[in-house]
């Protein structure tokens, strides 16, 4: 795969612990009484691993992923990407780590309807203020690495479920980030597409060195993982 000019090699290493979290505490109110979610948690994910996140439904699984990806604010503890502390940082130095040092895929794919896959893909590097052109041409690449490079004009409505949410991971690494947060990245998908999906994710982990953090509730993808966590009570625990 191409290197995209002025854009640092994908998977740099240089720094071990890509992401990582020390003492979370996140709680809920519900009336006047407190829900505690994560209760003082700890978690670091090395350059290249793979980590899933499982758990009962209203465990906090993606709680979690939202204040370890800078989009809800812990109630207490440090949440650290490529070494910087990310809830230490005002809001726009906050947007600009995360689009550069982390990618999200969630159940349902996101994509904006009205634009194409390329478009798509391409909109977190227009969102950087990347040259047009280089900002298409790092999307069409990572369209064809996930296999859509024939699809490239066809907008969201024009593609199958499977094909939406490889678009979908192909827009979370055209930035090329250290960690790729997912919620329940194939649980849309039948069992097949489901599976296709998983084989690609462990083919770009492979090839490229991406971390990935995966919240799931299927044990096929879990169990491709390189360690499998339970969030029970608020803690990490290992499977």
């Amino acid at each position: 795969m191409s290197e995209v000019s002025g854009m640092p090699p994908f998977g740099d290493k240089r720094r071990e612990s890509v992401l990582a979290c020390v003492g979370l505490k996140k709680s809920y109110w519900q009336g006047k009484a407190e829900v505690p979610v994560l209760a003082g948690l700890d978690l670091e994910i090395a350059a290249g691993e793979r980590v899933a996140v499982v758990g009962t439904s209203g465990s906090g699984k993606s709680t979690l992923l939202h204040v370890l990806g800078g989009l809800d604010k812990p109630d207490a503890g440090a949440v650290q990407v490529g070494g910087q502390d990310l809830w230490r940082m005002g809001e726009t130095e906050r947007g600009l780590l995360r689009n550069q040092a982390l990618g999200f895929v969630y159940q349902f794919h996101h994509l904006l309807a009205e634009f194409t896959a390329v478009e798509n893909v391409a909109m977190p590097l227009i969102i950087r203020r990347m040259d047009k052109a280089a900002a298409f041409a790092a999307a069409r690449t990572w369209l064809e690495e996930v296999g859509l490079g024939h699809r490239l004009t066809h907008r969201p409505g024009e593609l199958s479920g499977g094909e939406r949410q490889r678009a979908a991971i192909a827009r979370a690494l055209v930035t090329r980030p250290a960690c790729v947060l997912m919620d329940e990245p194939t649980g849309n998908l039948d069992l097949h597409t489901a599976e296709r999906i998983q084989e690609m994710m462990l083919e770009l982990n492979n090839r490229h060195g991406v971390s990935f953090l995966v919240v799931s509730h299927d044990p096929n993808l879990a169990g491709r993982m390189q360690r499998v966590l339970e969030l029970h009570d608020g803690m990490l625990v290992p499977v």
